[in-house]
């Protein structure tokens, strides 16, 4: 069974995992930085790749404070922790953070970009500028975009059409455009933080999710929803971020630092994604995890079109959509 935050916050309690500066080094200033995953994911393992270019390009003064496995919470709370000050740094997906800035969700809209070249392309434009500001306007400011791959469908049976998703309950994350697109195709969203899927799974809370395959094997989600089907409906893009007051009070020669360590850091992040996902699929098929093709894939754009005409007026419009589309 999946550790429960509870247990996760008292073995942190216990035994903080941290990363702290290299021996003869000055600590530096503590920036407590929040990660979902354990040890081996890219999400944990780029910012000791982090830590590690800091202590080279700026000894002494910073000392990267690495919570791994959730112990801080899903990523609405992190996101929090950031607004509040008690988190420095942390990755998220543009989902979960829907709620401070809905303009994000452009970036989450189905079956809207073709591949990781046409995302990237995208958010190296106008739109990146746009969001970048958006977001620091509150409270997050974003040092790259990363991208966790693309979202499949995860259930205990093959749900291969939309059809066979009807009244199935699904965990969707806290974002309104995840609800929407699962009721257009008849399911019953159900919003959960990350770190209580697994035992909702288990207990039949809901039926099915969607996620990366990075992610399914990093929460062993094929232990209790051993079908992935590869619908690949959402680019599944994200953000590095640090709190804005604590950038705010940096130096300007910190700030280069920190930035340049983490535009390397978004690079090989990228890069690492795609090699976990084949690592992580092998895991699963080891465990028992089978992966099955969409079926009926007109079907599953037409529910997706629905939900751009549905957001379009909150997007900037089904022009800027379908301009994003055909880029």
């Amino acid at each position: 069974m999946l550790p429960t935050r509870r247990h996760l916050v008292t073995g942190l309690l216990a035994a903080p995992a941290v990363l702290r500066a290299p021996a003869g080094h000055a600590a530096g200033r503590p920036v407590t930085v929040a990660s979902l995953l354990g040890e081996d994911k890219p999400e944990t393992r780029v910012w000791r790749r982090i830590a590690e270019t800091l202590a080279k390009t700026a000894p002494g003064r910073f000392d990267l404070r690495i919570v791994p496995n959730a112990a801080l919470g899903g990523e609405k709370e992190v996101a929090e922790g950031l607004r509040l000050g008690s988190i420095q740094g942390a990755l998220s997906t543009i989902s979960a953070l829907s709620g401070w800035l809905p303009q994000g969700q452009i970036l989450d809209l189905p079956f809207l970009f073709r591949d990781r070249e046409h995302l990237r392309r995208v958010l190296a434009g106008p739109l990146g500028s746009e969001l970048r500001a958006g977001y620091e306007a509150q409270g997050f400011v974003v040092l790259g975009f990363i991208n966790y791959g693309a979202r499949h469908l995860l259930a205990k049976e093959p749900l291969t059409t939309p059809a066979s998703v009807r009244d199935k309950r699904i965990r969707v994350i806290q974002s309104p455009l995840h609800t929407a697109l699962w009721s257009s195709f008849g399911a019953y969203p159900t919003p959960l933080p990350i770190p209580e899927t697994y035992n909702a799974l288990q207990t039949g809370v809901v039926d099915c999710m969607d996620l990366t395959k990075s992610a399914y094997a990093g929460f062993r989600l094929y232990e209790v929803v051993p079908c992935l089907i590869e619908t690949g409906h959402i680019w599944a893009s994200g953000v590095m971020m640090v709190a804005a007051p604590f950038w705010k009070g940096l130096s300007s020669a910190d700030r280069e630092a920190l930035t340049a360590a983490a535009t390397e850091g978004v690079a090989w992040f990228d890069a690492a994604m795609i090699a976990d996902e084949e690592a992580s699929m092998a895991q699963a098929a080891r465990a028992g995890g089978k992966v099955f093709p969409m079926q009926d894939r007109a079907a599953w754009q037409d529910g997706a079109r629905k939900v751009w005409g549905e957001l379009a007026p909150r997007l900037g419009g089904l022009e800027k959509i379908e301009a994003i589309a055909a880029g």
